[in-house]
């Protein structure tokens, strides 16, 4: 992302509305917009692998692993406002396990782009699925929208909750009910 190019970018978006970017309290908006919009935008720089980063590990374990209330902050695509909530992944394991951290991290690596909530809770899955090769994979996220909140239809209490389950989260109702009652 070329930081200066969207910062001058910004400045006219500034004019354009009515604002005076010249004025003291925007003065530095344009670079510390530019700069969040880097940040924020993280998930379109580097790749999967590094974000995992060889932390998969052999394990005889096969039972359910879940970690519930990941904190999740994405942008949503059709307004650049942000939603946010949480996200909780279950999976059961065949022959590895992944390091606990690197579940928050491929959250993160996703949600860190221009998304939809439906498709940042499959491609999740997918990544846990890929990752350690498991018998089956569930995901739901729980998340508010400043879309809906501040603009719109203005519904501050609504939550969108989306799930995405694979392998036996899919085929096997017991376990799919299993994962579901176990992140409540």
């Amino acid at each position: 992302m070329n930081k200066e190019r969207v910062a001058e970018l910004v400045k006219e978006l500034l004019e354009e509305i009515g604002e005076d970017p010249s004025r003291e309290g925007l003065l530095r908006t344009p670079e510390r917009v530019a700069e969040s919009l880097k940040f924020l935008t993280s998930g379109y720089d580097g790749n999967i692998e590094d974000i995992i980063n060889n932390a998969v590990f052999k394990s005889h374990a096969n039972n359910m692993i879940i970690n519930r209330n990941i904190e999740v902050y994405s942008l949503c695509e059709h307004h650049v406002l942000p939603f946010f909530g949480t996200c909780h992944i279950g999976y059961i394991a065949q022959e590895k396990v992944i390091g606990v951290s690197k579940l928050a991290r491929i959250v993160d690596f996703y949600a860190r782009r221009l998304q939809i909530q439906e498709r940042l809770t499959e491609q999740i899955a997918h990544e846990v699925m890929d990752a350690v090769g498991a018998e089956g994979v569930g995901v739901v996220m729980e998340c508010q929208h400043l879309c809906m909140m501040m603009r719109g239809v203005e519904k501050q209490g609504s939550i969108m909750t989306t799930s995405s389950v694979l392998g036996s989260f899919r085929n096997d109702p017991s376990t799919r009910a299993e994962f579901m009652n176990l992140i409540k």
